[in-house]
């Protein structure tokens, strides 16, 4: 029996963008992007792995080398038309976050399941790590195109601020593709709101 569901959710690949300066949050569009295993060549996030950071403190001190489980950072169309409703922008440039891909079409997208497969129409298929969370680094890039709105990201983008994933399989990723959604098969875990108070 396979570990992983087929679902009949597809998304289409609507805005794909590449990360190109150190220290830079803002991604650049491109038309297309060519998957790894080491992610996205010349991409800040690429590489099998990368150094440990605030998010996984309570596992490594800072800068430990770990796998890179965050080669993509992938957002919703909709979650982000949410996100800049509630800032009071008629829109939000998705390179202003860094994104490396916007889809358009799978329900409450930032919590799909981690584990879950994203396989694109070339075979290139990525794994879902984690929901990403919001951070107040994007808030720099909004202020200088959007003065008096950075502040109120990180609040408007809880819950919405997509997931970050790696790269189980090569292949290409063009925009208008579209992509399958594939969740794991187990249940959820019946301790899982103890462990979340502990």
């Amino acid at each position: 029996m396979s570990s992983l569901m087929t679902t009949n959710h597809y998304a289409e690949i609507i805005w794909l963008g590449r990360v190109g300066t150190p220290g830079v949050l803002n991604s650049q569009p491109e038309p297309m992007l060519d998957a790894r295993l080491d992610g996205v060549a010349g991409e800040v996030h690429g590489g099998l792995t990368r150094p440990s950071c605030s998010r996984v403190l309570a596992l490594y001190p800072r800068n430990t080398p770990i796998r890179n489980t965050r080669q993509f950072s992938i957002l919703s169309d909709e979650e982000l038309a949410m996100i800049a409703a509630d800032m009071g922008l008629p829109a939000l440039s998705p390179h202003l976050l860094g994104a490396s891909m916007v889809l358009r079409g799978i329900p409450d997208f930032s919590h799909i399941p981690p584990g879950s497969r994203l396989q694109a129409t070339s075979g290139a298929t990525l794994v879902v790590d984690t929901e990403n969370q919001p951070c107040v680094l994007p808030g720099k890039g909004i202020e200088a195109e959007h003065p008096g709105y950075g502040s109120s990201f990180k609040s408007a983008a809880k819950g919405r601020r997509g997931i970050v994933a790696w790269v189980e399989r090569e292949g290409t990723l063009t925009l208008g593709d579209k992509v399958r959604l594939h969740i794991p098969a187990q249940p959820v875990w019946a301790h899982l709101s103890e462990a979340r108070k502990g």
